[in-house]
């Protein structure tokens, strides 16, 4: 059974960064540009999904700032360096959000809550609620994914990585590269 709809184009890919998109840094954060690094094909696979989709948008939680290892600037130019490699693939990011907040303060824009997808409806009001695909490689992207109705893909890029993740999935990926190929061969067969 195919658990992805047909018509791509009409729905909206929320992704998570650390994990997803770039390697994590075990027990700690990516504070600066240095520290970034893409995991394998996926600014391909983002460019890929810019042209099946019709919006990418980025949440992330990031208590780095939280803790006060980084300012909101840090995670910005992070960001402005994501946006551009991913450009030079080829590919475009509708929108990047994050929550500085820590676990503990129970913020409503953290994940598993929904601010950040509400923050994004309200920016790009053509954004369908009901048509939307979460990728992440945690709990709470699940979570947050389940909160919204939207589909949920698992990105297990960190197998020794323990989540409590069984159930919460309609599709599971060892990275966001497989999730693209998968969705290649799917309307390929279409």
């Amino acid at each position: 059974m195919n658990l992805l709809p047909g018509k791509l184009s009409q729905y909206t890919l929320f992704l998570d960064r650390d994990g997803v998109i770039n390697r994590r840094i075990p027990d700690g954060y990516v504070t600066c540009i240095s520290e970034f690094e893409f995991l394998p094909g996926v600014p391909e696979a983002i460019s890929f999904f810019s042209v099946v989709f019709h919006r990418i948008i980025v949440v992330s939680n990031q208590q780095g700032v939280g803790k006060g290892l980084m300012t909101a600037k840090d995670v910005g130019a992070v960001h402005a360096h994501l946006r551009k490699q991913i450009e030079n693939a080829g590919g475009e990011i509708d929108g990047i959000y994050f929550c500085p907040a820590l676990k503990s303060d129970n913020d409503p824009c953290r994940k598993p809550e929904t601010g950040m997808a509400e923050q994004a409806g309200k920016d790009f009001p053509d954004i369908d609620p009901l048509k939307c695909i979460m990728a992440g490689d945690s709990r709470s992207d699940l979570l947050f994914a389940r909160n919204l109705n939207m589909v949920s893909v698992y990105i297990q890029t960190e197998p020794e990585r323990k989540q409590d993740c069984d159930g919460l999935y309609d599709l599971k990926f060892d990275s966001l590269n497989d999730f693209s190929n998968y969705l290649k061969e799917m309307l390929k067969n279409q």
